[in-house]
């Protein structure tokens, strides 16, 4: 890349870590990144990400080599991901929720050669490092903890970068450089969703905005003419581990905006509201109902406490978000446009549900994308106005499959009539005017204010507490996070159940939001000869139970 102004068209497609070393060069003095009264401008994120990819090609790192990001919301995240672009390295989200054997779980089949961690986790990680050979090194962000001899403090690690030298590892950068997505899934193990950056780039806008209207940059020339003054200013408020705000900082940033992170990572929805006024936040970025019903309660609570007048648009995706809430909001923020994105970390921009103050749509009718169909499991594509019940689908720009795992993406990612599709398991119907009716996941998953659990890991986690014999877990309705875990629990002879007990047992084993919000015990699970379960029968038992 020249150092006068022209930058032509991106080499082997396009590379986040170009995008943002022209970005920088545009506004270098325009704040990137924020957190609390920290501002981070694009020229020093630029710099500090070229420390870090220095140090990590230092510690011995090759190409693709995985970089694990063990953080809470922080400037130091974005900072990870964009200097493994920078050195041609594979980032890797962490579930910071996860329990011990989760995190070496992860960090084993991702097979990360570095971890970049808050001090926090420092005394989970010394517990299992020695059962993390392939690690290299470990770089430690100091939040305030102890930090711990064995890793390298981070702000050691970026002292040598400069942002008029960007680091550059010998095999250059690529498009086809992955970045890796664990997700939950529905196979109970995580699961890592390959990303290449060109297809992922341009699924997110490719330097535009699918929100906004903002058509695609052609090349690097054209992105950079585009931005000659500081962009939008984007709160996150759900965690950068998972792809909604991951992709949505993304898209901020392709435009030369900034990201606020929340000092405090504990969700609170007045202390929200404060940050999106004191930074005149433009776009919040959140996860349903679970964070919308509680930011609602507060603007009923205290309609004129906050001047919000900066915000333009509120994002969601990940989980449905209830019209009555929609509602409430628009009646406070007449001015802000709700985006509601049907997506997951397979399948990014599937449908969309946009609503404003008198043009708002049903919580479950979605206009699909250009690329999208509803199929059936034959490969039948669902007429408009039929009764059939097919899954949305969508082709283009996907992922090239699951890491390590051929079997999972062949059933994922599948070639119907010659073109490819990722089906991550969306069921719908097609309405006459050929919007969708989402119908949910076509599986046991529980999705949980946005994080989705798998009942078989919980139900063995429950088998392991003595006074249990047997047990199955299904997702009932919940006002704030769209489904509750509901455990079916079948008694051990002579014991009694406690249900407190049975929730804390859980939560010792596995993360938090993982534990079961309510216990119901039954005389027998019923399972088949085979080992089977009736989870629908389940459920319908739990849900007569709970509204009786």
């Amino acid at each position: 890349m020249s150092s006068h102004g022209h930058y032509g068209a991106p080499m082997g497609g396009w590379s986040f870590a170009d995008v943002y070393e022209v970005v920088a060069r545009a506004v270098p003095d325009a704040p990137c990144q924020v957190h609390g009264e920290r501002v981070v401008t694009w020229k020093e994120f630029d710099r500090r990400s070229n420390g870090l990819a220095r140090a990590l090609l230092d510690a011995g790192l090759g190409h693709q080599s995985k970089v694990a990001a063990y953080l809470y919301n922080c400037p130091e995240y974005m900072e990870t991901y964009v200097a493994s672009f920078k050195a041609g390295l594979v980032p890797v989200n962490t579930n910071y929720r996860y329990a011990a054997d989760e995190i070496v779980y992860l960090f084993d089949n991702a097979d990360a050669e570095a971890v970049v961690f808050h001090a926090e986790f420092a005394v989970l990680i010394d517990g299992i490092r020695s059962r993390l050979p392939k690690v290299r090194t470990w770089l430690v962000v100091d939040d305030g903890n102890d930090v711990p001899e064995w890793a390298t403090p981070y702000e050691d690690a970026i002292a040598s970068g400069t942002s008029d030298e960007p680091t550059v590892a010998p095999w250059g950068r690529s498009g086809d450089d992955l970045l890796l997505l664990y997700t939950g899934g529905t196979t109970g193990m995580p699961k890592g969703v390959m990303w290449r950056q060109d297809d992922l780039f341009r699924v997110l806008g490719g330097g535009g905005n699918p929100i906004l209207g903002v058509p695609p940059a052609q090349d690097l020339d054209e992105l950079a003419s585009r931005i000659s003054a500081p962009g939008a200013v984007m709160l996150p408020a759900c965690p950068l581990m998972h792809g909604t705000g991951q992709f949505s900082c993304f898209i901020n940033l392709n435009s030369g905006g900034s990201l606020v992170s929340q000092v405090d990572h504990r969700f609170s929805a007045a202390q929200l509201w404060q940050d999106v006024a004191d930074h005149k936040v433009n776009a919040l970025v959140i996860v349903g109902d679970a964070f919308a019903r509680p930011l609602l309660a507060e603007l009923d609570a205290h309609p004129e406490r906050w001047d919000l007048s900066g915000l333009f648009v509120i994002s969601s995706s990940g989980v449905m978000w209830s019209q009555e809430t929609k509602t409430g909001l628009m009646k406070h923020l007449p001015n802000v446009i709700l985006f509601d994105s049907l997506g997951s970390s397979e399948a990014v921009g599937l449908a969309q549900n946009v609503s404003a103050a008198g043009a708002s749509e049903e919580t479950a009718s979605f206009k699909i994308g250009d690329r999208v169909k509803v199929l059936t499991e034959e490969g039948r594509e669902v007429q408009p106005g039929s009764d059939d019940i097919g899954m949305v689908s969508i082709s283009g720009y996907i992922p090239t499959g699951y890491y390590k795992d051929p079997e999972k993406t062949a059933k994922t990612f599948r070639e119907v009539n010659g073109v490819r599709y990722s089906t991550p398991g969306d069921f719908a119907q097609v309405k006459d005017d050929g919007t969708i009716h989402l119908l949910g996941r076509g599986s046991v998953v529980i999705n949980t204010g946005g994080e989705k659990v798998f009942p078989e890991e919980v139900e063995e986690a429950l088998k392991q507490h003595p006074a249990v014999n047997d047990a199955v877990c299904v997702g009932v309705p919940d006002e704030r996070f769209g489904e509750a875990i509901c455990a079916m629990v079948e008694a051990a002879a002579g014991a009694s159940i406690d249900p407190d007990a049975l929730i804390d047992h859980v939560k010792g084993r596995l993360a938090r939001y993982k534990a079961p919000r309510l216990v119901l015990e039954v005389k027998t699970i019923g399972r088949a000869p085979n080992g089977k379960v009736d989870y629908k029968g389940l459920r319908a038992q739990a849900l007569d139970r709970l509204q009786a």
